[in-house]
């Protein structure tokens, strides 16, 4: 798990042993069966976390029990739930692994220690933050302005890698889409492709 996860931060960033080190060794390691749940509504969010393999997913339930995927983390990938880690309020969020996964988190304190002590890895991490509001803002922009089709079609184009290890309710879920209308899509698009 270490392994893979120093060798996302040395194609990142520069770091001496001694930063490396203390980044690790502040970090817990945790294993997550498929559908086991990580954060439930409700809860503190009290870690940062970084995904050394496997696959989850970010969502939130409406009043009537509705499912809305916010965000799916694959592999090298961050993850908290801003507002309760930073402010200490209840989660509104749920996240849960989709497929057995492997993590390692930080406790706010230590993380918050190593953004204080390693000016590279919080240039790195506040490099990161900017480009994810970026590419959230562009998702929300083109959720609002797309088509179903258009959608669908960026989401299969940008997350190729991930389309089949998805469950396509859940994919409709993260598009804002119905599952009827993303299967009307998938069957026009065999229609189409297969002609």
């Amino acid at each position: 798990m270490f392994e893979s996860f120093e060798q996302y931060l040395a194609s990142n960033i520069q770091l001496a042993p001694n930063e490396l080190a203390l980044i690790c060794s502040l970090s817990q390691t945790r294993k997550m069966n498929r559908r086991e749940v990580l954060l439930n509504e409700g809860e503190i969010a009290r870690h940062m976390i970084f995904n050394a393999k496997g696959l989850l997913r970010l969502f939130r339930r409406d009043e009537k029990g509705k499912e809305f995927i916010l965000k799916f983390c694959s592999e090298n990938r961050w993850l908290v739930e801003k507002e309760s880690y930073k402010y200490g309020r209840p989660s509104e969020v749920t996240i849960e692994a989709l497929e057995n996964t492997e993590l390692l988190l930080w406790k706010k304190s230590d993380f918050d220690e190593l953004m204080a002590s390693i000016p590279r890895f919080r240039q790195m991490m506040k490099d990161l933050g900017l480009r994810n509001q970026l590419a959230e803002q562009a998702r929300l922009y083109h959720t609002m302005t797309a088509t179903a089709e258009e959608k669908y079609h960026r989401f299969a184009e940008k997350q190729e890698a991930l389309l089949n290890r998805i469950p396509l309710h859940m994919v409709a879920s993260y598009l804002g889409l119905s599952r009827e209308t993303l299967s009307r899509i998938r069957k026009q698009d065999v229609k189409t492709n297969g002609a």
